[in-house]
C-alpha cells in the first residue's frame, strides 16, 4: 500500500479534523514493514496511524492507545477500512503495559508518542482547553478524571499554585497571577476560562502584557499539565515503551515544549551512552554498553512549507532512536 502523505490527510479537513504533524518524517524514521507491531501511544484522530498503517502494508498491527474517549472515537472512523489491523483501547500511555499484556502482546516493533494537546481538544471550547474563548475550566484529556484545572484553581495554596506556574509554564509573573487567584476566589469561584484569563491579565504587567504570546499561555500551559500530569505520565510511558521494544526496534517522539523535549533527550542520550540507572542510582548495574542508537541528531523540526499551513506545527520537535540488539550493534542505520 502506497505510503500516505502529509498533503493527501490536509486535502479534506472536512473529513480529517486534525492534521498530523510531521508525518513524512515520522514514516521515514519509524519506517514500518509487512508483519510490524506498531504501538501508537497517543493515537489521537489516527492521522499518524493512517500514514505508517498505509506505509507498513500486509500483516501488520497498529495498537493506538488515548487517554480522551472523544478522539479514540475519531481514530475508530479514520481507521475503519484498516479493519482487523487496528486495534483500539482507552487508557493512558503510563499504562501501556497492560494495555499489552491484556492483548497477549509482549513486544512491538516500532513506537510513537506524539505529545501535547490536539486541534481537535483546542477547538472544542466546552473542553477549557484554549484561552481564546470563555469556557468550563476543565483542561482533562480524559472526561472521566475527577480532577480539573477548576479544582486546582480553586483548591491549591498560593505558594503551590505559583510553583505550578513557574514549574510547568516557566512564567515570570508566576507568583503574582497565583496571588490575583488567591485573592478573586476568595469572593466567587474562578469557574470559567474567561475569568482566568482576565486575572491573568489584570496580574501581568501592561508592558510585559503587550509583548510576544498571549498573556495566558503559559499559565494554560502548566495548569494543562498539572492537571493531566503530563510530565510524570511521559517518563513512565517512555520507559515502559522502550521496555516493550524489540530489538531492531524503532521510537520516535514529537514534542511540543521545552518540557517535554528535555525529558525526551535525556531519556534518549541516556539509552545511547548505554546506563540506565538513575542519577541518584548508589551503584550502577548496566552493562555499559549502548542500548539505543539516536536515529535524529539533536531535534528535526517541520519544515518551513508545512508550517505555513499548518501553523501548529510551529513548536514540534521530532526525536527517534534505534533500539539496539546483539546482532545490530555496530551495524549502519538506514
Amino acid at each position: 500500500m502506497e505510503a500516505l502523505q502529509a498533503r493527501d490527510i490536509k486535502a479534506d479537513p472536512a473529513i480529517y479534523p486534525h492534521i498530523p504533524v510531521m508525518v513524512e518524517d515520522v514514516v521515514r524514521l519509524l519506517s514500518p514493514q509487512p508483519g510490524d507491531i506498531i504501538l501508537d501511544a497517543t493515537v489521537g484522530s489516527g492521522g499518524h496511524a493512517q500514514a505508517l498503517l498505509s506505509a507498513a502494508g500486509p500483516g501488520a498491527l497498529l495498537i493506538g492507545i488515548d487517554r480522551d474517549p472523544v478522539a479514540l472515537e475519531r481514530a475508530q472512523r479514520q481507521l475503519h477500512p484498516f479493519g482487523a489491523s487496528v486495534r483500539l483501547q482507552k487508557a493512558n500511555y503510563a499504562d501501556l503495559d497492560q494495555v499489552l499484556d491484556g492483548m497477549g502482546i509482549p513486544e512491538v516493533t516500532a513506537v510513537l508518542f506524539d505529545l501535547g494537546v490536539s486541534s481537535p481538544q483546542l477547538d472544542d471550547p466546552e473542553r477549557g482547553f484554549t484561552y481564546r474563548l470563555d469556557a468550563p475550566l476543565d483542561m482533562r484529556m480524559d472526561p472521566e478524571q475527577k480532577i480539573s484545572a477548576y479544582h486546582l484553581v480553586n483548591g491549591l495554596s498560593e505558594k503551590e499554585l505559583a510553583r505550578i506556574l513557574k514549574e510547568y509554564g516557566e512564567e515570570r509573573w508566576a507568583a503574582r497571577i497565583a496571588s490575583f487567584i488567591v485573592e478573586a476566589r476568595k469572593k466567587e469561584p474562578i469557574a470559567t476560562t474567561g475569568q482566568l484569563v482576565d486575572l491573568i491579565k489584570g496580574a501581568i504587567p501592561k508592558g510585559a502584557r503587550l509583548k510576544g504570546p498571549h498573556p495566558a499561555r503559559r499559565t494554560f500551559q502548566a495548569l494543562r499539565i498539572a492537571v493531566n500530569r503530563e510530565l510524570e505520565s511521559l517518563e513512565m510511558g517512555l520507559e515502559r515503551a522502550f521496555a516493550r521494544l524489540a530489538p531492531g526496534g524503532r521510537m520516535a517522539v514529537l514534542s511540543f515544549h521545552s518540557l517535554e523535549d528535555r525529558i525526551v533527550k535525556q531519556r534518549f542520550r541516556r539509552w545511547a551512552k548505554g546506563c540506565s540507572c538513575p542519577p541518584d542510582a548508589p551503584l550502577c548495574t548496566c552493562e555499559g554498553r549502548p542500548r539505543a542508537r539516536l536515529l535524529t541528531k539533536g531535534a528535526l523540526l517541520p519544515a518551513p512549507e508545512e508550517t505555513q499551513w499548518n501553523p501548529r506545527a510551529r513548536s514540534a520537535r521530532l526525536r527517534a532512536l534505534l533500539k539496539l540488539g546483539s546482532s545490530l550493534e555496530g551495524g549502519p542505520v538506514s
